[in-house]
């Protein structure tokens, strides 16, 4: 009989696990779903507007649904729960947040405080392949992406974190773990509906995705016509050094990378983003800088310079002030439009993938 109870337990756990997830589906998909069960289709409406307005955890509280909607909802579709493993609060108002996944895994959500309003920083996988040399989150390798619902729920957790103190995600930055274009259909669903007028409603302008130069996606990403802004991880002038700091210019090589860029201005008429790590001895030297500036003279971009984080894994250091000075002024002798990003959560791990790389050494022994 104790037998018999197991395995419909562990049935009716599997059962659940293969529901997909209500933050899965646009507005479009719920229309189509409330057609199929015979519902008005206002119904849509309201669901969408309890998951991203109201911003509730269950069917059981929408409220203004039938009970036999609500039921039929909970039977199809289950809520993303995202369990709080670790949180660290910064002196200067980050906070970074480790949460586990359904089976297992964990991810990194960091909320940043500006003096324009909150920006939430999401992550697109569950590790990463792209293999840069200076960066935690590649520490273990890719374990697997993300859905565009795992995405979702990490804003709209981060709002319901804002909620109490009346504040709301004003911005995101796709610059959490992974390589967002190697991810790109979920990514580009988490996109529309975080811009959605009756979602989160968060302006395509205040939104950021950030990828390591996969040029077909770039390509594509142009063509989508939206006014989401793209940063480019560049971290190097030319090929050579490009290469042995990040892996993935062997697939894409620099020349390549930078002429999706130029279609991408060309396509939208909007500026790009340049990151560009400085690393101690490696690639801010004032060459380094001069070749820079040669490439991206008469560009519409900007650059932002990033001193790196210490990651005791890799044996990086960063560089001197002075000499991240001296960066920017070669960089502006060449009217190249260069600001040196303001650190945030330097006092709480705040690397991208240190979080979960700390998580990892615990639970693995």
């Amino acid at each position: 009989m104790e037998q018999k109870v197991r395995k419909e337990n562990k049935e009716q756990n599997d059962a659940e696990q293969n529901k997909p997830f209500i933050y899965d589906l646009s507005l479009e998909d719920i229309q189509e779903w409330i057609k199929a069960q015979g519902e008005p289709a206002f119904r849509a409406g309201q669901i969408f507007d309890w998951i991203y307005v109201k911003r509730v955890g269950s069917f059981e509280e929408m409220l203004n649904l039938s009970k036999p909607l609500r039921e039929k909802l909970a039977a199809n579709f289950r809520f993303i729960t995202l369990t709080e493993i670790a949180k660290f609060e910064s002196k200067d108002g980050t906070v970074k947040f480790l949460f586990g996944l359904h089976d297992d895994h964990a991810i990194e959500t960091v909320i940043m405080r500006h003096n324009y309003g909150n920006s939430v920083c999401v992550t697109t996988q569950v590790g990463c392949r792209i293999g840069c040399t200076f960066c935690a989150s590649t520490l273990g390798g890719l374990k697997r992406s993300l859905t565009a619902g795992e995405i979702i729920a990490q804003v709209v957790q981060s709002q319901r974190i804002l909620d109490p103190l009346n504040e709301r995600v004003s911005s995101i930055v796709i610059m959490g773990i992974g390589e967002p274009f190697e991810n790109y259909d979920a990514t580009m669903q988490f996109l529309r509906t975080m811009i959605h007028p009756k979602g989160l409603n968060i302006g395509a302008r205040h939104i950021t995705v950030s990828t390591s130069g996969i040029v077909p996606s770039m390509i594509k990403f142009a063509d989508e016509n939206t006014q989401i802004n793209l940063a480019i991880s560049i971290h190097a002038p030319n090929d050579a050094l490009r290469s042995k700091l990040m892996p993935v210019n062997r697939r894409f090589p620099f020349v390549d990378v930078i002429n999706a860029c130029k279609y991408y201005i060309e396509k939208t008429g909007r500026r790009i983003t340049f990151e560009y790590a400085l690393i101690g001895g490696v690639n801010d030297r004032p060459e380094h800088a001069e070749e820079l500036g040669d490439v991206l003279q008469g560009m519409l971009c900007h650059v932002n310079l990033i001193p790196v984080n210490y990651v005791p894994e890799r044996n990086y250091v960063r560089t001197p002030r002075d000499d991240i000075f001296e960066f920017q002024r070669v960089l502006q002798k060449k009217n190249v439009n260069v600001t040196i990003r303001r650190e945030q959560g330097h006092d709480i791990a705040a690397a991208c993938g240190q979080l979960r790389a700390k998580h990892m050494e615990t639970t693995t022994g």
